[in-house]
């Protein structure tokens, strides 16, 4: 099995449409011992999620923004686990005024809260949990949205992507010598419960459809989940500051295959 014996933490679970609640799953069936973070509001769903995995796991409060609770996680995992193997960085949120075309009229504080949520976090989480994957390295893993193009309604979280692509690049420089890999996966659309949210989402799908060499069902994370395990596992130990694409292929074209 890919993870046999890996501790890994895994971010962003709401549901079972989640892209990380798949992660979780493979992972598991891939042997590791897992577990999650959630807060707020949303901390009911994301342990109702849990109980449906092959194998319940513990939810921790994390707002990935708050200085406290990441000292708070990095506590618990140090005397849970003693250590952590890998990440999974799948936090993402933007205001309302920040997508659905309405670029131009963002102001700065719901700008910077995108940014802080969805691309700084990454830098956050990962220097929380550094004291505890410095010594036997390991892999963070971060859940992209190609930031190259700009999207119809993405504004933005468009934006803040191409943040986070940066990051993960500045993070595998530094984090290097830790034997600390930081990859991304850059995901096609997925149905989930946080796309539901986006108003246009349903232009980008039915561009997916026409334009995937390999076609793309945006109801099937296990492509994506299975990349991010990958990622995780052992099998990539020189791979960093990469982003890997599961979308169908279609990043790689620029029209239509017939």
């Amino acid at each position: 099995m890919l993870l046999e014996g890996k501790r890994v933490l895994i971010t962003g679970v709401l549901s079972e449409s989640s892209i990380a609640f798949s992660v979780a799953r493979l992972a598991q069936e891939q042997g590791a011992e897992v577990v999650l973070t959630s807060f707020g509001r949303a901390m009911s769903l994301t342990q109702r999620a849990a109980r449906r995995l092959p194998t319940e796991v513990d939810v921790l409060e994390l707002d990935i923004t708050n200085a406290d609770h990441l000292s708070a996680l990095a506590d618990d995992l140090r005397g849970r686990w003693g250590r952590v193997d890998g990440v999974l960085h799948a936090v993402a949120f933007a205001p309302q005024s920040c997508l659905g075309g309405n670029f131009l009229g963002a102001e700065w504080d719901d700008v910077a809260l995108t940014l802080n949520v969805s691309a700084y976090s990454l830098k956050g989480l990962a220097t929380a949990l550094l004291p505890l994957m410095e010594t036997d390295g390991g892999s963070l893993v971060g859940l992209d949205f190609d930031a190259t193009q700009a999207w119809p309604a993405y504004d933005w979280m468009g934006v803040a992507k191409a943040a986070l692509e940066s990051t993960a690049r500045y993070l595998a420089r530094d984090l290097g010598q830790h034997q600390i890999r930081v990859n991304l996966v850059s995901a096609g659309p997925l149905r989930t419960l946080a796309a539901k949210g986006i108003a246009g989402f349903d232009k980008m799908e039915s561009a997916w459809a026409g334009r995937a060499p390999l076609g793309w069902d945006t109801g099937d994370a296990t492509p994506v989940a299975r990349a991010c395990v990958a990622l995780l596992s052992d099998w990539f130990p020189a791979t960093t500051g990469e982003i890997v694409h599961v979308d169908g292929g279609f990043h790689a074209v620029a029209a239509a295959v017939d």
